[in-house]
């Protein structure tokens, strides 16, 4: 998508977690974006009524329980020609599937930095060219991705999901040190 000269690329950002919202905001301000943030669907309507993003950054789970597969339709049928990422922490095929056939340009597993999402805005069309090959899943992922599932279900309470994977609340609070969202 080209963006008419002189004027800023302009980004709808939706997501719940206020803090990674605020960082992705100032994020891509500093790399020239007009940036908006919204936390949910409900507020979506809104602001699109006021702005006109090219570039939109959904999150897959937002609060309440609620899908931002909704926001992606939502945002693709208003306008048909947006470059939308989805990001999860809840990475799965079916997910990534319904996202892209919903609308979405692509689909980023958490931890995902600026760059990251700056690269998937350029990479809307594909590549036929991808290799096939296997990539196993390693274990520290499927740990990683266990942990974080409950530590959303537990509402990022350290010491209940430490109880219910069974594992000492230093030694998840050690984990989590180590795998910092960027």
């Amino acid at each position: 998508m080209s963006e008419p000269v002189g004027q800023p690329r302009r980004l709808l950002v939706v997501e719940d977690d206020e803090a990674f919202a605020r960082t992705l905001v100032r994020s891509f301000e500093r790399r020239g974006y007009e940036v908006r943030h919204v936390p949910g669907q409900a507020e979506l309507d809104a602001v699109l009524q006021v702005f006109e993003p090219g570039y939109a950054v959904v999150d897959l789970k937002l609060a309440g329980g609620s899908s931002g597969l909704a926001c992606v339709q939502a945002l693709h049928a208003h306008d048909p020609e947006m470059l939308i990422v989805v990001l999860t922490g809840y990475a799965s095929i079916a997910t990534a599937v319904e996202a892209i056939k919903l609308g979405a340009c692509h689909y980023l597993a958490k931890p995902s930095n600026t760059d990251d999402i700056e690269a998937a805005f350029g990479k809307a069309q594909g590549n036929a060219e991808v290799g096939l090959g296997e990539r196993p899943t390693s274990i520290k992922t499927l740990e990683w991705e266990r942990i974080h599932e409950v530590l959303a279900e537990t509402g990022f309470n350290v010491s209940e999901t430490a109880r219910r994977l069974g594992m000492h609340r230093r030694t998840l609070a050690r984990k989590l040190g180590k795998q910092q969202v960027k």
